[in-house]
């Protein structure tokens, strides 16, 4: 991975708030629906100038890898139920339901024996106000206790607090131990954001082969943020050899999880027929999923697509729709803006008129 990728990355991690994957800031643990309108970059996730898919003649770049967003203020960290015990999946389904006060009164009853699982239940209503007011001391002390009895989600939800400030001081060496003892467990957000943090060079030394490694834990255990930035080392040969074959299956994987940048990395590999069978119907459909997922890459490439006709039927009001939005997300297309210019009058209105719908302006 080349440099200035690290170090973009490294301003990524040290400037994003905390949350569930590195928090530092997740899949955001649970995406968030995508509504009507177009949703804003953050500036500290955009690339300079440059988008990093290519459809048409331009060469770009691909991401780096990067934590997700997750509307949770604190680490969120949502325990799994002990199949061995009847009275834990009741705390677990009172959660799941949002019966959050339930799940706190059955959960420290069931803290009280031991149950570390419920102890990582209360940490988690303590640190995000959930049938309780928020608390981090209290939530850092039942994290705490979890982690001490061994529970994998209690030491990355700690080691998150720790990270962030939380309920005591920052505290990045004790983060990164009960990093890697989560990630020794088997949790897959623990080697994820582990492999962040040898990908960055500032908390641990740059490692990137170690990384790629980690990635590959979380990968292969699911974990769709895992999967594209694999593929991402995979497709530029960085802390494993360049395949574009593993590339691609997995950026199917995480597309499949809904991901979005790797819907749209996925979208141009099978556009180009790069790794795999090219199919563009299948790549403009995916373009579109992930346009209407407030993608302002996959709009632009969209609406080179559906503008130009290809892999797809012209439509150059439903183009340059998609050209307008993906331009107040920082994606303008100087030579889309020539096109639109040339349109005639009553389609350039219509295409006006779809895009501020679009984007619920007047």
């Amino acid at each position: 991975m080349k440099l200035s990728r690290i170090t973009c990355l490294a301003a990524l991690l040290l400037t994003a708030p905390a949350a569930a994957q590195l928090q530092i800031m997740p899949p955001a643990a649970i995406p968030s629906p995508p509504t009507e309108k177009q949703k804003p970059k953050e500036a500290a996730k955009e690339k300079p100038k440059t988008a990093p898919h290519t459809i048409t003649r331009k060469k770009e770049a691909a991401p780096a890898p990067k934590p997700s967003a997750s509307p949770s203020p604190a680490a969120t960290v949502i325990p799994a139920p002990a199949t061995d015990n009847s009275n834990v999946d009741l705390v677990f389904g009172a959660y799941q339901r949002g019966q959050y006060k339930t799940a706190f009164d059955l959960a420290t009853a069931r803290a009280k024996t031991g149950d570390a699982k419920a102890m990582t239940m209360l940490g988690e209503l303590y640190s995000n106000a959930m049938g309780i007011r928020r608390d981090y001391a209290k939530a850092v002390e039942w994290y705490k206790r979890a982690s001490d009895a061994g529970d994998r989600e209690a030491m990355f939800a700690l080691a998150m607090m720790r990270i962030a400030g939380r309920g005591g001081p920052v505290d990045k060496g004790e983060a990164v131990k009960l990093m890697a003892s989560s990630a020794k467990l088997g949790e897959p957000k623990a080697a994820y954001n582990l492999a962040l943090l040898y990908l960055d060079g500032q908390t641990l030394p740059q490692d990137v082969k170690r990384s790629a490694e980690l990635l590959r834990q979380a990968a292969d255990a699911g974990l769709p943020e895992a999967q594209y930035a694999l593929a991402t080392f995979y497709k530029e040969g960085s802390g494993v050899p360049k395949d574009a074959d593993k590339a691609v299956r997995l950026l199917q994987a995480a597309s499949l999880a809904d991901n979005v940048d790797a819907e749209v990395e996925y979208a141009i590999a099978l556009f180009n027929g790069t790794g795999t069978p090219k199919n563009q119907p299948a790549a403009v459909a995916l373009l579109r999923k992930a346009s209407r997922q407030g993608s302002a890459i996959a709009q632009n490439r969209l609406a080179w697509v559906l503008i130009n006709g290809m892999g797809a039927t012209t439509d150059k009001v439903e183009g340059f729709k998609w050209h307008l939005v993906a331009k107040t997300a920082g994606k303008g297309d100087p030579e889309l803006d020539k096109q639109l210019a040339d349109l005639p009058a009553d389609d350039r209105a219509k295409a006006e008129a779809a895009a501020k719908k679009w984007l619920g302006t007047k």
